[in-house]
């Protein structure tokens, strides 16, 4: 979550016309995130989050986005929802750009996560891959393997200036998994983002999943690398085994991974560091001037990129 786009009180008003949520008492913006700009809004009648959807988010994939949010919370996957406008519309303009209430879910997110914490987010991720079945709304991958190369092509100029050589490996890793990227994996509609700031808690319980804006379809076991990348190494980047044995252990506790799955894993854990350092790296570079969010530091995933091509079978010797 963050905030690009300032929302006068007046244009606030405005919007909330189309909405019965009761009085406003208060309204703020989120820093946290690089994707949407994003405010809690407090009524009388209850608490919101007013997403405005920015940058990579479409106007034509929320129905895909939204859509899905219903999709799961009907099938006991705890996660926000979209709130109708009193014309039923779930999504208006507001300062030019589509924006949507969504309603506010109770925990917090986690920045260490412990083993627990890995385990239980590992069967939620199981859960949201079998609860997928069923919707029949499609969304292709917009930053899957063939997408990463144009985005290094265009981040390749400056990408030694943010760490020396970084470029030459990112050409070199590159080569090797478009090559070799797995094909015919079980598949449906991933969550693609699953890491701490999307996962709220009560404790060790997991009380909500969050943020559905890079959902897609696409390989089941791609979207587990990228939970693994995200929850199972610590602030110094060091990768957490015990983390990744428990978030294995809780995914296979509701789906179990097929042999040619298992196979892939490791190459797809190297893919989705790749996926995140090239999106970082871009918004390492390209950060809008004035907005209220912090870009992350892409050489986070370089230095888990580098974990996973130096520990291939690191990951296999984990699996339950």
């Amino acid at each position: 979550m963050a905030v690009y786009t300032q929302v006068s009180d007046q244009a606030l008003a405005e919007f909330l016309t189309a909405y019965d949520v009761g009085k406003v008492l208060s309204f703020k913006g989120i820093a946290e995130g690089v994707e949407n700009s994003n405010y809690l809004l407090r009524t009388d009648q209850a608490s919101f989050i007013l997403t405005l959807y920015e940058k990579r988010v479409h106007e034509e994939d929320l129905p895909f986005f939204l859509g899905l949010m219903r999709h799961m919370a009907a099938r006991a996957v705890t996660c926000p929802l979209p709130v109708p406008a009193m014309d039923g519309q779930l999504y208006r303009t507001l300062n030019g750009r589509p924006a949507t209430l969504i309603t506010f879910l109770d925990g917090v997110s986690v920045k260490a996560p412990n083993v627990a914490q890995c385990e239980a987010v590992g069967a939620a991720l199981a859960q949201f891959h079998l609860a997928s079945n069923g919707f029949e709304l499609t969304r292709a991958n917009g930053l899957g393997v063939r997408d990463w190369r144009p985005l290094f092509d265009k981040c390749a100029p400056q990408a030694n200036a943010v760490m020396p050589g970084m470029r030459a490996l990112i050409a070199e890793e590159l080569n090797a998994l478009e090559s070799e990227w797995p094909e015919g994996l079980p598949q449906g509609v991933i969550h693609a983002d699953l890491f701490p700031d999307n996962v709220f808690f009560l404790d060790d319980r997991l009380s909500g999943i969050i943020d559905f804006y890079f959902a897609c379809n696409d390989s089941f076991a791609y979207d587990l690398s990228v939970t693994l990348n995200a929850w199972c190494f610590d602030d110094t980047q060091l990768f957490e085994p015990e983390k990744a044995r428990a978030l294995l252990r809780g995914y296979e506790s509701a789906r179990a991974l097929t042999q040619a799955e298992r196979k892939s894993l490791p190459l797809l854990c190297r893919g989705s560091a790749m996926r995140f350092l090239l999106t970082r790296l871009h918004d390492w570079i390209f950060h809008p001037d004035g907005a209220l969010v912090a870009p992350k530091d892409p050489k986070d995933f370089l230095a888990r990129l580098e974990f996973h091509r130096q520990n291939d079978n690191r990951l296999l010797e984990l699996l339950p």
